[in-house]
């Protein structure tokens, strides 16, 4: 019977992605730091191209960062943020929104 419920995965694997996340972002954030204090030797006309550069991995950081933080949080799906939100609206004492009855 719980092989139906749960759809069949019962002997499924599942293999902690989060670290993964976790291990690019923090690789991200330390390459971005490095070129950051590098500063910028060349020619001034490139200049732009590296700020972009490491604003783009600082971003990339950020955001990194936040999906490892889901997938460590137990959140895998947009419902069960949905969920998260719902339960926190209710443990705050907010009315529940038009869409979630």
């Amino acid at each position: 019977m719980e092989a139906e419920e749960s759809g069949g995965d019962t002997e499924k694997t599942r293999i902690a992605t989060h670290w993964y996340w976790a291990i690019a972002s923090v690789t991200q954030f330390g390459w971005a730091v490095s070129s950051y204090r590098k500063g910028y030797n060349g020619d001034h006309r490139l200049m732009p191209v590296k700020a972009f550069g490491v604003a783009s991995l600082f971003l990339g950081a950020s955001a990194t960062a936040s999906i490892a933080f889901l997938k460590a949080s137990g959140i895998h799906k947009v419902e069960d943020l949905m969920d998260v939100g719902s339960s926190i609206r209710s443990g705050l004492g907010i009315r529940p929104r038009a869409g979630d009855k």
